[in-house]
């Protein structure tokens, strides 16, 4: 396999652009990251697109091919890929292995999404199927997914003492970190008691521990190692990729529940996600003591304290103590979501796989004013997606 190189990179600031078609959005996030790599458009050899559910045209959603189409059509390939929220980490997977495996020589990864208001207000699933169990989770049992986040916290504080100020002090992380990025769509830092103060959602976590929905664009393209040598690009190379679905025992709360009955204890928690970070490091030879930052989903305040543990870079209730100490900060010795996360962001869905790995190029790049790792060398992504979808990538210079 070929070593395939972070050519250029870009992101649509996030927020509620009513004006602004998702197509608009991906044509100009795409346009950006080309001017990054130094490429014009007939160079590129390859579009994945991480296909959204809610909105886009030729009745898909976004979809590489009306992108393509869009720019000037030069016969590159298009492939759409789904995975819910992991789908852009999935996209960015795989235009990397069409590079590593010779296939073609320049690829590009985009994400693009338009969300509906509220939690995601109208069921994913489909109504015509009465076994869809997505579905019925939403509307027969009527939990939603902060339903879920809330039971998860919940057993953290049984299980590891965790505090309702600890899981605040998480969420004042993220908006701290999202305060100094321009792309953030909060960018206003909180305390602890205007968390508290927020209105609660579903017990324990409240509206500031909850990420928001968004609009937004992100893109990225990839190249082999001769093509980044002509470009004479800033060396950022994928050191690792992987994509990753459920394990049959995984104890993460799902539907359906007999999972909950046979959990074994090999089987990590959000398995889609853990297996993803596992062969991502075993695929550019790492373990996690070796990563210097985390861009992971915090679809809640409990997701910072709670991954970095199930996925190995912690000791179970470590993370804590970590927080609590400044640990898990720029300055801190595992920093996790630099970029603000979703907390700041609020979640574009398939657009969040392609932001983080933006996040790592520029942390790696040394271009992530005001937010910037320290002697940042090495970071990797988690992301997780409905249909039990995981994704990581890891980048390295």
């Amino acid at each position: 396999m070929r070593p395939v190189h972070v050519l250029g990179v870009a992101a649509h600031p996030w927020g509620k652009f009513g004006q602004k078609s998702q197509l608009q959005l991906a044509v100009e996030t795409l346009a950006a990251a080309m001017a990054d790599a130094g490429i014009g458009w007939r160079k590129l050899q390859g579009l994945i697109a991480a296909s959204s559910r809610f909105s886009g045209g030729m009745g898909w959603g976004l979809h590489a091919n009306e992108v393509l189409q869009t720019i000037g059509e030069n016969g590159a390939a298009a492939v759409n890929v789904g995975g819910g929220c992991a789908a852009g980490g999935i996209a960015v997977h795989t235009a990397a292995s069409m590079i590593a495996s010779g296939e073609l020589e320049i690829v590009a990864a985009l994400g693009a999404e338009k969300m509906p208001k509220g939690f995601i207000p109208r069921p994913p699933g489909c109504p015509d199927d009465i076994s869809d169990p997505d579905y019925l989770r939403w509307v027969a049992i009527g939990a939603t997914n902060p339903a879920y986040w809330a039971m998860e916290a919940r057993r953290r504080m049984h299980e590891h003492g965790t505090t309702p100020d600890t899981l605040a002090a998480a969420a004042v992380l993220m908006r701290r970190h999202g305060a100094a990025n321009p792309l953030a769509r909060y960018r206003t830092e909180s305390n602890i008691t205007e968390v508290l103060a927020s209105p609660m959602v579903a017990d324990p976590l409240h509206l500031l521990q909850v990420c928001a929905v968004s609009d937004g664009a992100a893109a990225v393209v990839l190249g082999s190692a001769d093509v980044a040598r002509r470009l004479a690009v800033r060396p950022v190379r994928v050191a690792g990729s992987a994509i990753a679905t459920g394990t049959f025992g995984d104890p993460a709360l799902r539907i359906p529940t007999i999972a909950q009955n046979i959990a074994a204890d090999t089987v990590a928690h959000t398995s889609e996600v853990a297996t993803a970070v596992d062969r991502a490091l075993a695929a550019a030879g790492l373990g996690p003591g070796e990563i210097d930052l985390l861009e992971l989903a915090d679809n809640t305040a409990w997701h910072i304290l709670a991954w970095p543990e199930n996925f190995g870079f912690l000791e179970p209730g470590q993370a804590d103590w970590m927080l609590e100490r400044g640990e898990l900060g720029i300055e801190g010795k595992l920093p996790i979501n630099p970029s603000g996360g979703f907390l700041s962001f609020g979640e574009a869905t398939t657009a969040q796989g392609v932001l983080q790995v933006v996040e790592l190029t520029r942390q790696l790049r040394g271009q992530a004013a005001g937010r910037q790792v320290p002697h940042a060398h090495t970071g990797q992504t988690a992301v997780l997606g409905l249909g039990a979808n995981g994704a990581s990538i890891v980048l390295q210079r």
